[in-house]
């Protein structure tokens, strides 16, 4: 287990959430506040382990829902149950293409404020829906969706630069003279 990248992937789910909180710019703008917990949650599936996809849905889910209205604990169930669907599957999924993160993001940051409306609706809890929650919803997604790849690049320049990459050693020296044919 690389531990360095688990720590990177956790550090920027704190950073990302509290920057979620005190930036009312992209909030003011278009009327949403994108989420980048899920786009986190994409890259934590496809490229590290299951202890880091559940550190992440469990810590992240604790840390937005602290930082916002909701009831504590209810991001933990959706965020987790993207990153398990993609974890068994990461295989199969091209992700180091733009296309299929974007896709991915995309999903992703639709299924989890829905799923966070289905978990609210089903503990009997009333919150706000209207003609307006179709156009943070489309936000919220389309925002995700565009994001996961900067996440992705993002990190895989952190974990370049702040890992080292091992050294195939050989029994071939460079300064050795090999001699070949007849003396």
């Amino acid at each position: 287990m690389n531990w360095l990248k688990s720590i990177i992937i956790l550090l920027a789910a704190f950073v990302a959430v509290f920057l979620e909180a005190v930036l009312d710019g992209p909030r003011d703008f278009l009327g949403a506040q994108i989420d980048l917990l899920p786009a986190i949650i994409v890259y934590a599936s496809l490229s590290s382990d299951l202890v880091t996809v559940s550190l992440v849905a469990v810590l992240g889910g604790l840390w937005l829902d602290t930082l916002s209205a909701n009831p504590l604990g209810i991001s933990i169930l959706p965020l987790f149950a993207i990153g398990f669907l993609i974890y068994p599957r990461r295989g199969l999924i091209v992700g180091d293409q733009f296309y299929p993160r974007f896709v991915l993001g995309l999903a992703a940051s639709a299924l989890v404020p829905l799923l966070t409306l289905l978990v609210l609706l089903s503990m009997h809890r009333t919150p706000l829906l209207g003609w307006g929650t179709l156009w943070q919803l489309f936000a919220m997604s389309l925002g995700g969706g565009l994001l996961t790849p900067i996440c992705f690049w993002l990190f895989d320049a952190l974990n370049n630069a702040l890992s080292y990459l091992p050294v195939a050693e050989s029994s071939f020296r460079p300064d050795r003279e090999i001699r070949r044919g007849r003396n």
